[in-house]
């Protein structure tokens, strides 16, 4: 298929089924920030929801920087790898800093929590630069078409036909159209992305480590301070020992969510 013939058929798949989010309604970096960072590892029609509601707590870069991390894992509680909120609030205390967002994927880059896929998306999305994107959808896009019965693809026989069929006349909408045609075959064929050599089944969730975490932070979430004793019992319930619960705090207060003062346990400021 040559680069006009499939340019063609993706547009044209995407002006007869387009899906509908906020976040593409926006050309706001900071709106886009918040979807990007939130779509990373969740469902599309799970984030729609968690989207609306935090942006009206923290509508601008600004409201969010001076938010404290406890309110703003508050309103994360649901979503997950609470990580990305940590970095997320950080990097919008470092675009204030900074004296506003940055303008190429360089310095956003540099922000923290952002790697090259979320910066180059915030660029195409916010500012129609013609950056080469690869995500899971994009990527089911070109296995199916480029790549029909190979196994083990790397992303590095992808790129260059990414960028050689990129529709620079209007990037924003060419990675829509791209990322709504891969959902499309998801739901209608194989899923092709099982042939990229970046394949990695989601490990569960039910008795991980992540499942802890998450439970002592929300735990904390909703009170100024908990002691360790407290903190163990309530997390007892998902039959975890002593050991496991005190070394997650030991990862938390390394990655600066919770502090420990004497036999307390607090949410960091």
């Amino acid at each position: 298929m040559t680069p006009a013939a499939f340019q063609k058929m993706i547009l044209a798949h995407f002006r007869a089924h387009s899906r509908a989010f906020p976040w593409r309604e926006t050309r706001d970096p900071y709106r886009i920030l918040v979807s990007e960072i939130m779509l990373q590892q969740t469902g599309v029609e799970r984030v729609r929801g968690y989207y609306a509601c935090f942006l009206e707590r923290f509508p601008t870069v600004e409201t969010l920087s001076r938010a404290p991390l406890s309110e703003v894992l508050r309103f994360w509680q649901g979503l997950g790898y609470n990580r990305r909120a940590k970095y997320l609030r950080e990097a919008a205390i470092a675009i204030m800093k900074a004296g506003g967002f940055p303008k190429d994927v360089a310095g956003l880059h540099a922000l923290p929590g952002i790697g090259p896929y979320t910066a180059s998306a915030i660029a195409a999305f916010a500012y129609g630069t013609s950056e080469v994107l690869i995500e899971t959808n994009i990527r089911a896009a070109y296995l199916h078409h480029f790549f029909p019965r190979a196994k083990a693809v790397s992303d590095k026989k992808i790129l260059p036909l990414i960028e050689k069929t990129l529709y620079k006349k209007d990037p924003r909408t060419w990675y829509y159209a791209l990322m709504d045609y891969g959902a499309h075959l998801k739901s209608t064929v194989a899923n092709p992305s099982r042939r990229s050599a970046h394949h990695q089944k989601q490990a569960a969730f039910k008795g991980s480590n992540r499942e802890l975490r998450g439970a002592i932070l929300r735990h904390l979430v909703s009170r100024k301070s908990l002691s360790r004793e407290a903190l163990f019992k309530k997390t007892a319930l998902l039959g975890r020992s002593r050991e496991e619960v005190d070394q997650a705090l030991v990862s938390l207060v390394k990655e600066g969510f919770v502090r420990i003062s004497g036999r307390s346990v607090a949410l960091a400021t």
